[in-house]
Formats: structure tokens, C-alpha cells, sequence
């Protein structure tokens, strides 16, 4: 079951300490403060597959999205997460999900071994 720690930010449980954390249209000082606009960019259109990083499974995965619509399904729960365009959404490590991208997406992302 998802949980709202504030009006804005949503998370959906994947175990115990595993959660997709989304941060609905955070602010421009946020941002900022990430460094955003330095982040790679990346983008795909719509279509379903699995979010795996092989190489990168021990970090986390955060991503701005700039457009499009995504819809996660979190591995192993039934639990999905809906994200889209101006949203901060945080992918802890470990965790695997399904994403259906409902409309073409184009995102800053950024690893992190937080």
C-alpha cells in the first residue's frame, strides 16, 4: 500500500526499506540544488521493460522527469507508482520494478551510491 509523507511527495513500499519515492513538482531551488541541468538526459517512447542496471545495482536512481508518463511496477509486490512530467522520483538500490511508459518520456537522471 503507497504512503504519503506530505501532500506532494508519494511512495510505494517494495519490502521493508525498499520505496520508489516521488516528489511531485519540487521546487525550483530543489532542483537547483541538485545540480539537475547537469545530469545526463535520456529518453525512450512508449513501451514496457524492465528497470535493471546491471552494472549499477548498488546505487540509487534519481530522475526528473522533463515530459511524458510513466507507470511502475514494483517487482514482487503488485504495488505500481504513477510519475510524469515535473516530477523528482528516487529508485533506492536494489530494488526492481516494470516500467510501462504510458507517453514518451525525456528525463534528467543521475546514479548515486546514497
Amino acid at each position: 500500500m503507497g504512503t504519503t509523507s506530505s501532500p506532494d511527495t508519494m511512495a510505494a513500499a517494495a519490502g521493508p526499506s525498499l520505496s520508489i519515492t516521488v516528489e511531485k513538482n519540487p521546487p525550483e531551488a530543489r532542483l537547483l540544488q541538485l545540480g539537475i541541468k547537469s545530469w545526463p538526459k535520456w529518453g525512450c517512447p512508449p513501451g514496457k521493460f524492465p528497470l535493471k542496471f546491471d552494472a549499477a545495482a548498488e546505487l540509487q536512481l534519481t530522475c526528473y522527469l522533463l515530459k511524458g508518463r510513466v507507470r511502475a511496477s514494483v517487482k514482487g509486490t503488485g504495488r505500481c507508482v504513477e510519475f510524469g512530467a515535473g516530477d523528482l522520483v528516487v529508485f533506492p538500490k536494489g530494488l526492481s520494478c516494470t516500467w510501462d511508459v504510458v507517453v514518451g518520456i525525456d528525463k534528467h537522471y543521475n546514479f548515486d551510491s546514497s
